[in-house]
């Protein structure tokens, strides 16, 4: 199994740092974390920020595929999807520890 360099390990998990680095972002995760799935209009209601806000940040969390959308009708139902995300980190702290420590 070829883990490539530490190097291109930490820059792989670039997009999921920006996307935990930001405290909304943040907040989402747990939301969804306690609701386990919630359309964006849920999630504005809990945030005082703005719907389109809420939208970027779901986005954001979308790309670093931490969460995944489901379509019902017309409704956009968001939960997380945090599997590859926690792989992705142990194998960083595993080559971390294994050529850094």
């Amino acid at each position: 199994m070829s883990s490539g360099s530490p190097i291109e390990r930490f820059r792989a998990c670039i997009p999921l740092f920006q996307a935990l680095g930001d405290e909304y972002r943040q907040d989402i995760i747990l939301l969804l974390a306690e609701k386990e799935k919630l359309t964006v209009n849920e999630i504005t209601e809990h945030s005082p920020l703005s719907r389109p806000a809420i939208s970027h940040h779901l986005k954001v969390l979308r790309q670093a595929d931490l969460v995944v959308i489901e379509q019902k009708g017309t409704q956009r139902i968001y939960s997380l999807s945090l599997e590859q995300s926690v792989e992705q980190l142990k194998k960083l702290l595993k080559l971390v520890e294994d050529e850094c420590i």
